[in-house]
């Protein structure tokens, strides 16, 4: 029994929500998102969206919470709006943008240099006697995460110095050097 999908997602103001055949659509004042669902059934009631699941497969079951968890996302994304934040770990690493282009140099012979998608802001933080801090910000949270991970992937911080491009709050495991 899924317990995520039995909850309701309440609808805050400001948020409209539509279901037509297979698709539900939201918009918010930060953007528009949509999304295709099958296997379930989708009810809006009293300011909140139930989810309930059409069958007691196994596959059913499975999308029962998924769904629900993406229309719970959603909702987040269109009102509030999602961010993540990359650290850049390491002496002479640094970030900078301008629009859409994230310029990134970590340590490689040539900058790295990103486009970023549209619906995804950029912002680059550098003080001084701090690391630089990448900041993303996006009303769907999937696409932050993916800009998120590709950034990511070009340094992935090392477990003995702990050098490279690692999250805001991430805690990574250390290893001992030769001397242990």
């Amino acid at each position: 029994m899924s317990r995520i999908g039995n909850n309701p997602v309440t609808i805050p103001e400001g948020v409209t929500v539509e279901v037509n055949d297979n698709v539900v659509t939201m918009k918010g004042k930060l953007g528009e998102l949509t999304q295709e669902f099958s296997g379930i059934s989708v009810k809006i009631e009293e300011g909140s969206i139930i989810v309930t699941r059409n069958s007691e497969h196994k596959s059913d079951k499975a999308k029962h919470g998924l769904y629900r968890a993406l229309f719970f996302n959603m909702i987040e994304g269109v009102s509030k709006g999602w961010t993540k934040e990359l650290e850049l770990v390491g002496v002479g690493y640094r970030a900078s943008h301008q629009g859409q282009k994230l310029d990134l140099a970590v340590g490689f012979s040539h900058n790295i240099v990103l486009d970023i998608a549209p619906e995804v802001k950029v912002e680059t933080v550098s003080e001084k006697g701090k690391n630089p801090i990448v900041k993303l910000t996006s009303f769907d949270k999937q696409l932050v995460g993916q800009v998120a991970a590709k950034i990511r992937a070009f340094r992935k911080p090392e477990p003995y110095k702990g050098k490279g491009i690692k999250f805001v709050g991430e805690i990574l495991r250390r290893k001992a050097g030769k001397s242990a």
